[in-house]
């Protein structure tokens, strides 16, 4: 799985749901056969949002594990990747909403245990 971590000017990260489902998360999926984790996320987000990423757009951050957000009692592997967008995104395909969260306070949005645990925390330390 690849996800995608977006941050805007003002220090905000883009948090999609899916349609169908309760909690945001980092938009991104799973990756087609034969594909790497850069083509399978810039695919994602064509799909997901609208916007078409370069490749120099995309750093590496890691791979990550935490529960799933949708099937509980699973845990999920993500591979994130730092994106700078140069479109504004909008939801499609399977995506119902999307959300602009400051990590420092989100809200009362319910985030899946990846974005929550994972990647508010990297974003927190890299703003420290």
């Amino acid at each position: 799985m690849v996800a995608a971590v977006v941050v805007d000017a003002a220090g905000r990260t883009l948090v999609v749901r899916k349609r169908g489902t309760a909690a945001f998360m980092q938009p991104g999926g799973k990756l087609d056969p034969g594909e790497s984790a850069p083509e399978a996320l810039r695919r994602e987000l064509a799909e997901e949002l609208g916007v078409h990423v370069a490749p120099p757009d995309i750093s590496p951050l890691g791979t990550y594990t935490a529960a799933a957000a949708n099937e509980p009692g699973h845990r999920v592997s993500a591979e994130l990747f730092a994106v700078t967008l140069r479109a504004e995104p909008s939801a499609r395909a399977e995506i119902d909403e999307i959300a602009w969260i400051d990590p420092d306070r989100p809200g009362d949005l319910e985030l899946a245990p990846l974005t929550r645990e994972v990647v508010l925390g990297l974003l927190r330390r890299t703003c420290e």
